[in-house]
C-alpha cells in the first residue's frame, strides 16, 4: 500500500544503496536490487507506542466531542466529531492492520486480494479525514464572513447529512486505489495508471485541500484585520483558533510524505535507494502523527473541551471507585438517611 512499511529490518545501508544522480536520470535501472529499510525496528516501535496512546485520546476525545454537540447543538462540533472518528478508522486500517499486522506480524506475506481491498478502505480514511476538514473550514468561513446566510442555513441536520455526504465520497474516491501500485515493490518505472493514481492521491489527500485551507484562511484572517481596524481587537472564536491549527498541522505534517512520493515517481524508486527508501519512512510517520495530534490542540484552545473531558473522565472514573468498595460501606452511604446530630435527643 502506500502507507504501508517494509518487511525487511537491515540496519545498515548497502554500499551499492545509493548510487548517483546521474543513475537515475532517464529511466531506472534494470537490475532490480532491493533497498534497505535503514531505521530498523523504529517504525514498529513508533506506531505501537501511537497506537498505544493516540487510539484512547481518540475515544476520549469523540465522547468529549458527542456531549458537546449534543448540548450546543453546533456545526463545528459536529464536524470535530466526524473528523477525530475518522482519524480513529485512519489508525485502525493504517496503522494496525497495515503497519502492525500486515507490515511487521505478517511480513507482507497477504495475497494480493486482500491487500488491495485493505487499499480502499485505507484511501478512504485519508479522504474522509481531510475533507471533514474542509468542511469545518467552510463553515468556519461561512460563519465569519457571511453570518446571516449561515445562521439562516446552518442546523444539525444540515451538518450531518454533509458529514454523511463526505464519508460517502470518500468510500467511492477510495475505489479505483484498488490499483495501488506498491512502492516498495515498485520496481519497473511507472506505468500510467500508476502515475495517475499517485498524482490524484497527492491532488485529493493535499493540494486541493491546502489550496481551500489557504484561500479559506487568509479570507478569516483578513475579515479579522478588518474588524480590528474599524474598532477594538476582536477575539478570535475557539471553533476558528481550532481550525487554524488542524490545518496548518495537517499542512505541515503531509508535506514530506507528498514531497517523497513525487521524488519516487519521477527521480529515485523507493525500490532502490535507501535515502527515498529512509525518507517515505519517516514522512509515513509523521503524517501518521496528524491522527494523534488534534486532542493536544483542542485542550490547548478550548476552556469548554478540558471541562468535558474532566467530566468525561470522572463520570467513567466514578462507577469504578464505587465498584470497588465494599457492598454494605456503598449501601450505607447511598440509602441511609441522615440521624440527627449528637445531642439533640436529650
Amino acid at each position: 500500500q502506500g502507507l504501508t512499511g517494509p518487511p525487511q529490518a537491515t540496519l545498515l545501508p548497502a554500499a551499492n544503496g545509493s548510487g548517483t544522480s546521474q543513475e537515475w536520470e532517464g529511466h531506472w535501472p534494470e537490475t532490480p536490487e532491493r533497498s534497505p529499510c535503514v531505521v530498523g525496528v523504529v517504525p514498529v516501535i513508533y506506531y505501537s507506542v501511537l497506537l498505544g496512546l493516540g487510539l484512547p485520546v481518540n475515544l476520549l476525545t469523540t465522547v468529549a466531542l458527542a456531549r458537546l454537540a449534543t448540548r450546543t447543538r453546533k456545526p463545528s462540533y459536529y464536524y470535530l466529531l466526524a473528523l477525530t472518528a475518522s482519524d480513529i478508522v485512519t489508525q485502525v486500517v493504517i496503522v494496525f492492520v497495515g503497519f502492525l499486522l500486515q507490515g511487521a506480524v505478517l511480513a507482507r506475506q497477504v495475497p494480493q486480494a486482500v491487500v488491495r481491498s485493505a487499499n480502499i478502505l485505507e484511501f478512504a480514511a485519508n479522504h474522509a479525514s481531510v475533507w471533514i476538514a474542509v468542511l469545518l473550514t467552510v463553515d468556519r468561513y461561512s460563519a465569519l464572513c457571511h453570518p446571516l446566510q449561515h445562521r439562516a442555513a446552518s442546523s444539525p441536520g444540515r451538518t450531518r447529512r454533509a458529514i454523511v455526504t463526505v464519508l460517502g465520497a470518500a468510500l467511492l474516491t477510495g475505489i479505483p486505489f484498488y490499483w495501488w501500485l506498491d512502492v516498495w515493490r515498485d520496481v519497473d518505472p511507472p506505468s500510467m495508471l500508476d502515475e495517475v493514481l499517485k498524482w490524484a492521491h497527492c491532488l485529493t489527500v493535499y493540494f486541493i485541500p491546502c489550496g481551500v485551507f489557504l484561500v479559506t484562511n487568509s479570507a478569516i484572517v483578513c475579515r479579522l484585520r478588518r474588524r480590528s481596524q474599524s474598532g477594538p481587537r476582536p477575539r478570535v472564536g475557539k471553533s476558528t483558533a481550532i481550525l487554524l491549527g488542524v490545518s496548518t498541522l495537517f499542512a505541515l505534517l503531509w508535506a514530506p510524505r507528498i514531497f517523497v512520493m513525487l521524488y519516487h515517481l519521477y527521480v529515485a524508486p523507493v525500490h532502490r535507494d535507501w535515502r527515498v527508501h529512509l525518507a517515505l519512512d519517516v514522512a509515513n510517520m509523521a503524517a501518521m502523527l496528524n491522527t494523534a495530534v488534534n486532542f493536544g490542540l483542542y485542550c490547548f484552545v478550548s476552556k469548554t473541551f478540558r471541562a468535558t473531558v474532566r467530566e468525561v473522565v470522572h463520570d467513567a472514573h466514578l462507577p469504578c471507585t464505587l465498584g470497588s468498595r465494599p457492598e454494605g460501606a456503598v449501601g450505607n452511604s447511598v440509602l441511609k438517611p441522615p440521624g440527627p446530630p449528637k445531642g439533640a435527643e436529650q
